[in-house]
């Protein structure tokens, strides 16, 4: 057996002694012509060929020896990968490619001295070249750190509020391929290249050639354990970034609401935006960096998203096992639709359908159980209006503060319109019998023709709490003792049910114009009920009935008038101006009516009559009031004021 084969065609024999042969070699392997590489090759094939055991020539030593400088020179950090051009780290890829066909050659013939001798020494050459791919691995994996957080402290899940262009505009530059940039001087500035979570494209080319390295070379459980790791460090830095805390099912327990509610604020962003933007690009990243290794990516990504997911799934299962109560409702809606409308999203991404099939699973819990606890609270709300009892009547015959509650939780509820309409019809069969609220609905249903078939769910809850309010407030109209004031009550808060309903789109849709109609016919009722109660009384007192014999005005008659008039208008003044209408445009329908009755009828009576008085103090003792002072205290009526000054009181 030879020390080595003979020089290949191209070179002349006997031209060089050893030495110059591999100082060639080696500047050969340095440029990068491949003449040592070909030698190898040729090498490898000779030998997968023979049954004997390969003769290992000087050109294998030269190879092992060169590789092995190139190991050292990672090993001691005078070298990195992101330093080396393209051309170089393909050298080094091919040199762990035929380190590891050269070890299968070899192994055939182990038990050969000579070929255990290569067998060793390459092995652990290789095994060297694993562990540097393995360092620049995670190297250049963890240099998302600066470029990833700056990017997230900046996005929108980290800013309080931002209209739906603006986070539209901010995602479609960033996902731009290339971004154009304008200088100061008004001149076009370079593209700069894309990245995501990160990394740019060279990055990810070195990733792609390191992660190939390493699987090649039988390092598939380190290489993935590595991204693993370092992904997930990056998830867990990006969450503290964003100040997302983690709390228990315990700790929720024992919390108040209100920071709750805080936290559900939070979390609600950051859930779309994780879903929505950080999981397709980390679907982008680990797909590009083991490209070709789908079964890998697959299982990377879904190890990563069971990180994410569950930080966030666990808190929306924490906020959902909390005690049920109305003050819920909204925060309850929130995880909702956060959960139902970010998960086809996520469910697109995942391949593993193990994991999908439990996250389905999970998401569909979530939203069951929260559906089944908005549904109850919205019930529940029938029963809390029922249980308003007071016997307190509402000074001054102002909207009711149930009135008020009730209303701005019907507003804000019916925000969620679309939402509410699909829980409502995913639970109407749920079993209600035997329930208060049940027994009430049911007698509302037959009352009142608003409640159909036709309508949805929802829209029929809607009108079985209106319609429970409305008893509600007439009972508590039977409260008043003066029967204008209950009449006040009852045009303040039937107004006020109105104009909420007709300011609010999704409720003035739900409930149709039949149903505004019949509130403003309503209201015009009682407005005519209230004058005729008020102010027919101090009509009366103007009528000509009696007030002449033959011809003759009986000035004692006249006189009594006058005094009756005057003291019911002063009772009337007195104590309606304490009572309140809030509404300015019902306050003022109501004091343009009056006037439009009393100023007319007071002005004919006192042209008519006046002048059977003496004039002097005769005159100022009966007529205590002109046109235009009642005018002018009409329009102080219904202010809820305690102190008036007009001239003639």
């Amino acid at each position: 057996m030879e020390d080595h084969d003979p020089p290949p065609p191209d070179t002349p024999a006997g031209n060089a002694d050893q030495n110059t042969q591999i100082d060639e070699e080696t500047t050969s392997v340095a440029s990068h012509d491949g003449k040592l590489y070909e030698k190898i090759d040729r090498f490898i094939s000779e030998s997968n060929g023979d049954d004997q055991p390969p003769e290992i020539v000087e050109y294998v030593h030269t190879f092992a020896d060169l590789f092995d400088v190139a190991i050292v020179e990672f090993e001691s950090g005078s070298r990195r990968w992101i330093q080396l051009e393209e051309d170089e780290s393909d050298c080094f890829m091919q040199s762990v490619d035929r380190t590891a066909k050269l070890l299968t050659s070899f192994s055939r013939f182990c038990s050969e001295q000579n070929s255990a001798a290569a067998i060793n020494r390459l092995s652990g050459i290789q095994q060297r070249a694993m562990s540097v791919f393995e360092v620049e691995f995670k190297s250049i994996l963890d240099d998302y750190q600066k470029t990833s957080n700056d990017q997230i402290s900046s996005s929108p899940s980290n800013v309080q509020e931002k209209s739906k262009s603006e986070t539209e505009t901010e995602t479609e530059t960033e996902t731009e391929t290339e971004k154009v940039t304008e200088s100061t001087d008004g001149t076009e500035a370079q593209p700069e290249r894309d990245e995501f979570l990160g990394y740019s494209d060279e990055k990810l080319s070195d990733l792609n050639k390191l992660s190939n390295g390493l699987i090649r070379g039988g390092h598939v459980t380190e290489c993935g354990e590595l991204y693993f790791f370092v992904r997930r460090n990056a998830i867990e830095q990006n969450l503290k970034i964003l100040q997302f805390e983690k709390f228990s099912i315990d700790e929720m327990q024992k919390m108040q609401w209100e920071p709750i509610e805080k936290e559900i604020c939070s979390w609600k962003k950051m859930f779309r935006e994780f879903c929505t933007s950080f999981l397709p690009n980390e679907r982008r990243l680990v797909d590009a960096i083991f490209s070709g290794e789908k079964p890998l990516s697959d299982r990377l990504f879904s190890n990563l998203t069971r990180i994410i997911l569950s930080y966030f799934l666990n808190f929306a299962e924490a906020v959902m096992l909390t005690k049920r109560s109305a003050e819920k409702l909204f925060k309850f809606l929130d995880i909702y639709e956060t959960v139902r409308d970010t998960f086809p999203a996520v469910e697109k991404l995942i391949s593993d359908d193990e994991w999908l099939n439990e996250l389905r699973s999970t998401a569909f819990l979530i939203c069951t159980t929260l559906g089944e606890s908005i549904f109850t609270i919205f019930i529940e709300l029938e029963n809390s209006i029922k249980s308003d009892a007071t016997k307190t009547p509402v000074p001054g015959g102002a909207v009711h503060p149930l009135t008020r509650y009730v209303m701005n939780y019907l507003k804000y509820a019916c925000e969620y319109s679309d939402t509410l309409e699909q829980i409502f019809r995913d639970h109407k069969n749920s079993d209600r019998s035997g329930s208060d609220s049940a027994t009430a609905s049911d007698e509302l249903q037959s009352q009142n023709h608003q409640i159909t078939d036709n309508w949805s769910p929802f829209q029929n809850q809607l009108a079985k709490i209106m319609d429970l309010l409305d008893l509600n407030l007439e009972s508590k109209s039977k409260l008043y003792k003066d029967p204008p004031l209950s009449l006040i009550f009852l045009m303040n808060n039937g107004r006020y049910i109105l104009q909420k309903t007709k300011g609010t789109g999704e409720m003035r849709t739900l409930m149709g114009d039949p149903w505004v109609r019949k509130r403003s016919s309503d209201l015009r009722s009682y407005h005519t009920s209230y004058k005729r109660e008020t102010w027919t009384r101090l009509l009366q007192c103007l009528s000509h009935d009696g007030l002449s014999v033959n011809g003759k005005v009986m000035k004692p008659v006249l006189k009594e008038r006058f005094k009756s008039f005057n003291s019911t208008f002063d009772e009337i003044y007195r104590t309606q101006t304490t009572w309140v209408v809030s509404d300015e445009q019902l306050q003022s329908e109501l004091r343009v009516s009056i006037s439009a009755i009393v100023i007319p009828a007071y002005r004919s009576f006192m042209g008519r009559f006046s002048q059977v008085f003496t004039p002097g103090r005769q005159t100022e003792k009966y007529i205590k009031y002109q046109p235009e002072d009642i005018e002018t205290c009409i329009e102080e009526l219904f202010d809820g004021s305690t102190a008036h000054h007009s001239k003639k009181r």
